[in-house]
Parts: structure tokens; sequence; C-alpha cells
């Protein structure tokens, strides 16, 4: 049977699909237009939950929060600045390697060490720190719900719920 954990990722791998594809619906300046609200664009939030998944993808294969904030600060511009297919393809080829780590795990219960630079030393497993990701993803996926709502256009469904219906049909 697969790992909660492991078909939580599944999920998250769907839903930015789902909302990664909705936003290819849209004309091209509404993926990069300046709003006023917490980001200051769509491409700013998904850009977001990708370096997110990153650092946290470092940090679950050994690298210190601190290596992977400073990665993910280096990748900060170039993603920020990418188009939404592109955004699509490293999605896809991030949760390509996820998976790849994941699954190469011995014990996804096994506990990892966290030193938050701002929060301080944090013991959690693996299993926790995808739920993290799913978590995190999820929130912000509300978020570029919300920015689209203000700019005049809908969003579509990525819950839970509906990827358990989809993913029972296919």
């Amino acid at each position: 049977m697969t790992h909660p954990a492991l078909k939580m990722y599944d999920y998250h791998i769907w839903a930015n699909g789902v909302i990664i594809d909705r936003l290819k619906e849209f004309p091209q300046d509404i993926y990069h237009k300046e709003i006023q609200t917490g980001f200051s664009s769509v491409s700013k939030v998904l850009s977001h939950i990708y370096l997110t998944d990153y650092a946290w993808f470092d940090i679950i294969s050994g690298k210190s929060m601190n290596e992977a904030i400073t990665t993910t600060n280096q990748l900060r511009e170039q993603i920020e600045t990418k188009s939404i297919e592109e955004m699509k393809k490293i999605f896809l080829d991030l949760s390509e390697r996820y998976k790849e780590l994941l699954n190469s795990q011995e014990n996804i219960e096994k506990v990892i060490v966290v030193d938050n630079p701002y929060a301080g030393e944090l013991e959690t497993s693996v299993s926790e720190s995808v739920l993290h990701v799913v978590t995190h993803g999820s929130y912000h996926r509300g978020n570029i719900a919300t920015m689209l709502r203000q700019m005049g256009h809908t969003s579509v469904m990525q819950d839970y719920g509906l990827y358990l219906f989809m993913s029972q049909t296919s």
C-alpha cells in the first residue's frame, strides 16, 4: 500500500498541473501582471511554490536548510521570469526527481534534523516534510485562485476530494 505522504505528494503534482493548465488558458500578460496583493503577481506565487518544493527536495536529500535557501535564492530571479510553459516543465522535472528520491527511501518515517535559521532546530520525518510541501503548495494555489478572481477570472477546482475522484476514475 502506498504511504499516505506519497499519495499526498501525488495530489500535489496533480494540483500543480491543474492550476498551471488553467493559467495557460489566459492571455500571457495575466501570468506576470502586477497586482496589489500579498504577492505582486501570479508568477511570483507559482515561483515561490516551486522554490519551496526545490528547497525541501534538497533538505530531504540531506542538505542543510541554509544550503537549500542559498540555492533557491540563486535560482529565484531565473525562475520568476520563466513562462507558464517553462514552469510546467520544471515542475514536472522536479516532481520526477522527488518521486525517485521518495521511492528510494528505506524508511519514509526516518527522522531528519532541520536547522531553520529563523526558527531553530526541528526534528521531523521525511514524510512530515513531504506533507509540509503539499500543504504549503495548497495554501499558495489558493492565493493564485484569489488573485485570478481579483483580475476578473475564474480559477479551477483543485481540492483533494476532486483528486481522489479523478484518480479513481483514471
